[in-house]
């Protein structure tokens, strides 16, 4: 995909969506940006022409508005190249200290907006766009690969998403040229450690400071996140240059970690109990 590309871009107002956009329009790339409060991009839509920059009020949990966002992006600019599904929400807390409605507002936002977003991608990348063909980036995160303490019903979110994105992989027909990556962001510092954040109050069960999820939750507020979101989204748009995309792609020291640790366990695991598998069938 070379030249001017047209992105659409979910969660615009912060973390890995602003660094994003600002890269997109400062390299004359054109961007829909989607966001619950446009009024986050107020300096952005001065300082760029309305030829360049949409800047679309949306809630991804609203199916009916997903829908109708991409509409204006093609009445705008007649196609979308990349779609970088991005809007996310993170709430810390122990499975007994996560509230149901809490938890799933999760669901609502990094599954089921996801969801909406992806379906409406997939279809105007194959009916809309001439030629034929897109890239949908769904961005998950290093919880999305494994659990963590203090962290499940978004892991879980992040899980789902990945799952579905999976899937979908194994849906598309080639012949429509659409590629989809997982990109696994680890530690980034981004408003969702500051300003977004939202931790629970801990159930009194987990309140011994030496148990993983009440060391997580300190981490979390701390000042030692070191990954570089402006940085991190160079390496992302770089990926729809290449003909050749990855199914996934970790993006920080501790995502890699993470990764071959688990692949490491699965082995040892299959290794260990394959036998157990000789005799289960009819």
């Amino acid at each position: 995909m070379a030249g001017t590309k047209i992105w659409f871009i979910t969660g615009a107002s912060s973390g890995f969506g602003r660094s994003m956009t600002e890269l997109l329009l400062n390299k004359g790339d054109k961007v829909i940006a989607a966001l619950r409060q446009p009024d986050a991009l107020s300096d952005l839509s001065a300082q760029f022409p309305s030829s360049q920059l949409l800047v679309i009020q949306l809630d991804v949990t609203n199916s009916a508005g997903v829908t109708a966002a991409f509409v204006k992006a093609k009445e705008a600019f007649g196609r979308i190249d990349v779609v970088f599904n991005n809007a996310g929400q993170c709430v810390i807390g122990e499975l007994e200290s996560v509230s149901e409605v809490e938890a799933r507002q999760m669901f609502e936002v990094n599954f089921w907006g996801a969801m909406y977003v992806s379906k409406e991608a997939v279809k105007f990348f194959r009916e809309v766009n001439k030629p034929i063909g897109g890239r949908l980036l769904q961005v998950s995160s290093r919880l999305g690969l494994v659990g963590g303490p203090a962290t499940a019903f978004y892991s879980a979110s992040k899980f789902a998403l990945e799952g579905l994105s999976e899937s979908l992989v194994k849906e598309l027909d080639p012949a429509w040229n659409i590629k989809v990556t997982i990109i696994e962001p680890g530690p980034f510092r981004t408003k969702i450690f500051k300003e977004n954040q939202r931790l629970t109050s801990q159930h009194p069960a987990y309140a011994n400071p030496e148990l993983p999820s009440s060391k997580f939750r300190q981490y979390f507020s701390s000042d030692n996140i070191d990954g570089d979101a402006d940085k991190a989204v160079v390496f992302i748009e770089k990926l729809t240059h290449l003909d050749d995309v990855p199914m996934r792609l970790p993006l920080h020291r501790k995502v890699i970690a993470s990764t071959r640790d688990k692949i490491k366990s699965l082995t040892e695991d299959s290794n260990k109990f394959e036998s157990w598998s000789d005799d289960v069938y009819h």
